[in-house]
């Protein structure tokens, strides 16, 4: 029940368990983290350990108790495929925003305690060829659940559960969800900007392809049937023209459960991956890839070959692009 990190090849169509993230005890499950890859380097930062109980002979359920928000480190060198220990966070977290640009990763926001449900302003960058974190300036906002990406030379932190730090409401968090704080890297400082993210639930993931940022779904709903596109001079989003895909919806598939839905930039294409827990008496998973090009001007959609196995495949929608250069 340890996680591990499966990989997928664009240009086979192929998937392989890659490894499986080390100091995971026995029905030991990590959430709530951020996974980033800097060169041909994967880094597994913060969440929170759960524990998995299996019920007794008279009870199959499976029961889920969060144990501790994690601050440690990991890194993967997949071309050596060894792992090693960096430097911990600042500040313990989990469900928080992650980012990388220039080399470094930016984390902010997030969760810091099991008991509460408040977010924090927090912010913190790590520069590898240090193996440092340094904090960053306070965002004006409590926030967690939220999504970062870097454009325009920019940290953007997206959407989430957040209020304004110096709020007193212990009531719901409103209006601040569907904003956004900017960090500018050369002015150290942040930018509150109001309604960049069109509702009030989280959004899934964000990401950055040759300048424009696009979305597909929130957290409730990681596919919305369309890809979405962020119009600057608005403030808002659009429907990419063609971008209705052929990615399978439970409607289209009631007996299919949906399992885990992603998308990874490479170039100017988007790829989906998307999984489903087949019915049966035998258990089985479906994979679906399908890429949709950005840049194209009729139908940009291609898909690959599903993938069908037995046994239980449970993702989480963390995934990260790396560019392996010939030795």
């Amino acid at each position: 029940m340890s996680n591990w990190i499966s990989c997928y090849h664009p240009s086979t169509n192929s998937w392989h368990r890659l490894t499986t993230i080390p100091g995971l005890l026995e029905n030991q499950v990590l959430k709530g983290f951020s996974i980033a890859s800097i060169g041909e380097t994967i880094y597994i930062i913060g969440g929170r350990y759960w524990y998995k109980v299996v019920g007794d002979g008279h009870d199959d359920t499976v029961h889920e108790t969060s144990i501790t928000v994690r601050s440690s480190v990991l890194k993967y060198e997949t071309r050596r495929d060894t792992w090693s220990s960096c430097a911990p966070l600042a500040t313990p977290r989990y469900n928080f925003a992650c980012t990388c640009k220039d080399g470094k990763i930016y984390v902010a926001g997030g969760q810091t305690t099991l008991d509460s449900a408040d977010g924090t302003c927090l912010a913190e960058v790590y520069d590898p060829t240090k193996d440092e974190w340094k904090p960053l300036p306070n965002m004006s906002t409590l926030r967690y659940k939220s999504v970062s990406v870097a454009w325009q030379g920019k940290i953007y932190v997206v959407g989430g559960f957040a209020k304004r730090g110096n709020s007193d409401s212990k009531g719901p968090y409103m209006m601040e969800r569907s904003s956004a704080e900017l960090y500018n890297p050369q002015q150290q400082n942040w930018k509150y900007v109001a309604r960049m993210w069109d509702l009030d639930i989280p959004p899934n993931q964000i990401v950055n392809v040759n300048g424009k940022l696009f979305s597909s779904g929130d957290c409730l709903n990681a596919w919305k049937g369309h890809i979405e596109a962020y119009d600057e001079k608005l403030n808002m989003w659009n429907i990419v023209d063609g971008s209705h895909s052929p990615i399978s919806t439970l409607a289209m598939c009631p007996r299919m459960q949906r399992i885990f839905c992603t998308m990874a930039p490479i170039g100017t294409q988007l790829y989906f991956l998307a999984g489903y827990r087949m019915p049966g008496e035998i258990l089985k998973t479906r994979t679906e890839v399908h890429v949709f090009d950005t840049s194209a001007t009729a139908n940009g959609w291609r898909s690959f070959e599903p993938i069908e196995e037995e046994g239980e495949k449970e993702l989480c929608s963390h995934c990260s692009v790396v560019k392996l250069d010939s030795p």
